[in-house]
C-alpha cells in the first residue's frame, strides 16, 4: 500500500517518527511534513507567497534510510499534503495519514487541529485519509499508538474497499489493558476558558494564550465519552458544513 505521511507537529516530531518505523517495512511510505511546529492552523495554506521545499534535514535523512521518500515543507500541513498531491507525486497514494499528533483532537478541537486540516486536504482530493492523535500525558507510547493503528489501517482499507473517508482517531489518556478497542462515535462539543497572559517585552505587549477545556456534551456515544472510558475514538467526518434544516425552512416559507 502506498501511504503519506503529513502532520502538523513538524517533520522532526515523535509521533511521524514512530508511525514511520511502523509502517514502512510493509508498505511504501512518502512524507511530506511541515519543517516546524503547525499546530492550531486549521485549513491554513500559504497564498501569495512561495512555498520552499527542504531536503538535507536530519530526520528526513534518517527516513530516506528506511527507503521512504520524504520532504520539509515550509509552510502549513495543508500546503504539505496539496503540493504533494497536486505537484510532486507521480502515482497517488492509496491513503493519507496525519499523525501522530501530541495532543487529542476531539470535538470542536477539530476546527482548530492542523492534524485534521492535513487530512481533510487529502479527503477533497479524493483520497482516504485518517488524522491519528493522542491525549496529552498519555499512557500509550506513540510505538504502541502506531502499531495499534497499523492493524486498524489495514482492517478499515480492506473494509471500505475503492471508498472514500475521512476518519478522525484519537487514542486516550488511559491504557485499558488488553489491545486497543476502536469505538465509533459522534463528535463532542468541547469549549475552552481562554486565559490569556499579558507579556510586556522591549517596550511592546504580547499576549500567549493557554486555554484551559471544558466540555459541554461528553455524553456517550461523543468521542469524548470513548476516550474517557480509555477507548479509542473515531468519528467519521465530512466536508459540507450546509445547514439542511435551516435551508428546508427557508425553502418552505
Amino acid at each position: 500500500m502506498r501511504i503519506l505521511l503529513a502532520n502538523d507537529d513538524g517533520i522532526g516530531a515523535e509521533g511521524l517518527d514512530a508511525m514511520v518505523s511502523e509502517l514502512a517495512p510493509d508498505h511504501e511510505v512518502i512524507v511530506s511534513a511541515p519543517l516546524s511546529q503547525q499546530s492550531g492552523k486549521s485549513h491554513a495554506m500559504t497564498v501569495h507567497a512561495e512555498v520552499e521545499l527542504l531536503r538535507g534535514e536530519a530526520m528526513m535523512e534518517k527516513y530516506r534510510a528506511y527507503g521512504v521518500e520524504a520532504w520539509a515543507i515550509a509552510g502549513t500541513p495543508v500546503d504539505s499534503v496539496k503540493l504533494y498531491l497536486e505537484a510532486m507525486a507521480k502515482v497517488q497514494p492509496d491513503v493519507v495519514v496525519s499523525g501522530i499528533n501530541d495532543g487529542s483532537n476531539l470535538a470542536t478541537d477539530i476546527l482548530y487541529s492542523g492534524t485534521i486540516g492535513a487530512a481533510r486536504e487529502a479527503f477533497l482530493h479524493r483520497v482516504p485519509a485518517f488524522a491519528v492523535s493522542r491525549d496529552y500525558g498519555s499512557e500509550w507510547s506513540f510505538a504502541e499508538i502506531a502499531h495499534a493503528f497499523h492493524g486498524f489501517l489495514m482492517e478499515t482499507m480492506e473494509r471500505r474497499d475503492g471508498e472514500c473517508f475521512l476518519y478522525n482517531v484519537n487514542f486516550p489518556k488511559k491504557h485499558n489493558p488488553g489491545p486497543a478497542k476502536f469505538v465509533y462515535g459522534r463528535q463532542g462539543v468541547r469549549d475552552y476558558l481562554n486565559a490569556y497572559n499579558r507579556i510586556e517585552r522591549d517596550g511592546r505587549i504580547f499576549y500567549a494564550v493557554h486555554g484551559t477545556p471544558y466540555d459541554t456534551d461528553r455524553s456517550e456515544p461523543t468521542d469524548i465519552y470513548a476516550t474517557e472510558q480509555g477507548y479509542v475514538s473515531v468519528t467519521p467526518l465530512k466536508v459540507d458544513a450546509t445547514d439542511y434544516e435551516e435551508m428546508e425552512r427557508e425553502l418552505n416559507r
